[in-house]
């Protein structure tokens, strides 16, 4: 067994999948202070996330991620098993990148004109906010279909004997390429609180305080 996924790679997949689902349900219910703390403690996940793809482990960066079209669609009918994501795979992640951050950075932008608007309201006319509060309503819903979809190629994968869940878990594949090189996934995380403290003290003071 190899280490394909460092320590924070792994963390970052399950904190994204809690966020979303919190985020998801908070918006729905109108519990407001959470979902305004939860979404900036997501976008400190999700930056954090692309600063540890210029400086993380190899299969962390970004460049990893973008592969011709002839290896996506080959990755689609393979069961060889890759050092990070495979080609096909790539792609989805990509989707959810754009997705997660239109949601996130949508909602800073959107108000619901009675108790609470996110912080760039401000900076921007009416107009472009309610053009960012219709992108944020819509793209929950794509979101959740890419979410679904996601889903169904984890069980078409382990069908064919694929089990694309257990190195997220344990950080360990079997492959047939040279071991990645790994960066220490702490490193990844002091980014991360860094980042959380920063947008908590300048955008999350209030929702935070109504919640404690």
């Amino acid at each position: 067994m190899t280490k394909v996924w460092d320590g924070f790679i792994r963390g970052f997949h399950w904190l994204l999948v809690v966020g979303i689902t919190v985020l998801y349900f908070s918006g729905e219910e109108g519990w407001l202070d959470l979902h305004f703390v939860v979404g900036y403690l997501l976008l400190a996940l999700m930056i954090t996330r692309m600063i540890w793809g210029i400086i993380g482990s190899d299969t962390a960066k970004l460049s990893s991620l973008f592969h011709h079209p002839k290896h996506i669609f080959a990755a689609l009918k393979s069961k060889f098993s890759y050092a990070g994501h495979n080609p096909a795979g790539s792609v989805m992640v990509l989707l959810f990148f754009v997705l997660v951050f239109t949601q996130l950075i949508s909602g800073l932008m959107t108000t619901d004109d009675i108790l609470m608007e996110g912080p760039l309201v401000t900076y921007i006319s009416y107009e472009l906010a309610e053009i960012a509060g219709d992108i944020h309503r819509l793209n929950i819903d794509i979101l959740l279909v890419a979410i679904a979809i996601h889903i169904v190629a984890i069980m078409v994968y382990r069908v064919k004997g694929v089990n694309l869940i257990k190195p997220l878990l344990t950080g360990k594949n079997d492959i047939d390429t040279a071991a990645p090189r790994m960066r220490k996934g702490w490193v990844a995380y002091v980014i991360f609180l860094l980042l959380v403290a920063f947008i908590l003290y300048v955008w999350g003071l209030e929702p935070l305080n109504a919640l404690l």
